[in-house]
């Protein structure tokens, strides 16, 4: 008795070693399953069984004991007891998880919030409205070859590595042509961007360089990098954030405790994290993307339009003018937006904004970008580790404009698109008058559902 006492202590103390060796992982993964399920449940309206089947069982979050409170409108998870986070939801500003500030001093927080208008826009045409005219559609598409090219999305060839197609939206030439849900989800359902933000962003950039409010070739507003004289890093750019050329020595993996996941999950004021780092490269030498430089750009934002229009301004001068009623920004602990990664909307609603690089930044009868921005936005940045990059948007030019190194080989160069974990992707094809949204959670690496060949027989499609 007395020896099989000792080898369960002995047990328990490695399992605790080792628990306390790996607790900022841990803390991690608490912070994440937190953060997703507040948003899930109250931002997206998720069932807690598609949350527990599909989006959390995965990796050792299937071990993560969660506790949603609908009266609280909160959300905690820990890992085997370990590790409790809390995330809380608040109307117009998401789910925000709790880091550096108390829970008290977030939900004391009061800003300036957007009012959306109640109008029912299930009776006003696309694309200001929902109404689509079945009767208008293009007599140069084969609509049989549309939709198979849709409904193969759907269907799963490996029950090992499903690929979780969740919606499809396809416009051409402004109409919708295709659109198709998973069960479970509809037109009104709200799908999480992930990285998909950073082209909102960089929209929302573009309109105060509209404004003649911010000039992306001086160096960044970042007030942390002006303390100092002869801080290198004030020869840092607006452009150069944008472009993911910061230089900063900023590591964005999502499967270790890197720069990234402590961003997300361990700090209350994320472009603040950010901006405390040191340069690895000089400024505009390497393309290297993290979500850091975006954070960077969301405060810059918040500093030039100030505190009384931030948080209004991207449904004001966007979300508004596109029809985008559902989108949904997320802020962080300290009420910056994380554009980075969390913004929310329908598939029709992403459309919509995929709809206004189309068409060049004019929409519903106004000029929203200029055209000059939207060519900056999709011009080739330079070599890049991770691929070919704009302004916060993701092209298909190949390195180095090198066309034969493209990534999806059988699409047009021009194509560009917005990118998020998961397989979150608007894409644009100009010269196809194309925009292409595909929704799901797809976790399978690589090309993850095949976006190149799916693409391919969307274009084939057209006659």
């Amino acid at each position: 008795m007395f020896v099989r006492r000792i080898f369960i202590s002995l047990v328990f103390l490695l399992f605790a070693y080792v628990i306390s060796y790996y607790s900022p992982p841990l803390s991690i993964l608490s912070g994440y399953s937190a953060k997703y399920v507040c948003s899930s449940i109250f931002v997206a309206n998720f069932t807690e069984q598609t949350l527990y089947d599909e989006d959390l069982n995965f990796s050792i979050l299937k071990y993560a004991t969660i506790t949603i409170d609908y009266d609280e409108l909160s959300v905690t998870s820990s890992i085997f007891g370990f590790a409790k986070r809390k995330a809380i939801f608040r109307q117009g500003l998401g789910a925000t998880l709790i880091n550096e500030l108390t829970e008290e001093q977030i939900r004391a927080q009061k800003f300036d919030l957007f009012t959306p208008s109640v109008t029912n826009r299930d009776n006003i045409p696309w694309p200001m409205g929902n109404k689509i005219d079945n009767n208008d559609f293009p007599s140069n598409i084969n609509q049989v070859t549309l939709q198979n090219a849709v409904n193969a999305m759907f269907i799963e060839k490996d029950p090992t590595k499903p690929i979780r197609t969740r919606a499809i939206v396809v416009l051409y030439d402004g109409k919708l042509v295709a659109e198709q849900y998973a069960p479970g989800f509809s037109k009104d359902s709200r799908f999480l961007g992930w990285s998909m933000t950073k082209s909102i962003i960089s929209a929302l950039i573009g309109i105060l360089v509209k404004d003649q409010k911010i000039d992306i070739s001086k160096s960044a507003p970042v007030p942390e990098w002006n303390q100092l004289l002869n801080d290198a890093r004030q020869s840092i750019t607006t452009k150069h954030l944008l472009q993911q050329m910061s230089g900063l020595n900023f590591v964005e993996d999502y499967y270790s405790r890197s720069d990234v996941t402590q961003m997300l999950f361990d700090q209350g004021d994320m472009a603040a994290f950010t901006a405390s780092h040191q340069l690895k490269h000089q400024p505009g030498t390497e393309c290297y993307y993290t979500s850091g430089n975006t954070n960077l750009l969301s405060r810059i934002i918040r500093h030039t339009v100030g505190e009384n229009e931030y948080h209004s301004f991207p449904y004001r001068r966007l979300f508004s003018k596109l029809g985008m009623n559902s989108m949904l920004m997320e802020v962080d602990a300290s009420g910056t937006f994380v554009g980075s990664s969390y913004s929310w909307a329908t598939a029709r609603d992403w459309a919509r904004f995929g709809l206004l690089y189309l068409n060049k930044g004019f929409y519903n009868n106004e000029r929203i970008l200029s055209e000059d921005w939207i060519q900056q936005s999709v011009t080739l940045a330079g070599s890049n580790v991770f691929g070919e990059y704009g302004y916060q948007f993701w092209l298909n030019t190949g390195r180095d404009n090198n066309s034969s190194a493209r990534k999806l080989r059988d699409v047009p160069t021009d194509m560009f698109f917005a990118n998020g974990f998961d397989g979150q992707s608007v894409f644009v094809i100009p010269s196809k008058k194309l925009v292409v949204v595909r929704l799901g959670l797809t976790k399978t690496p690589g090309d993850k559902y095949g976006a190149n060949n799916f693409l391919k027989n969307i274009i084939s499609s057209i006659d």
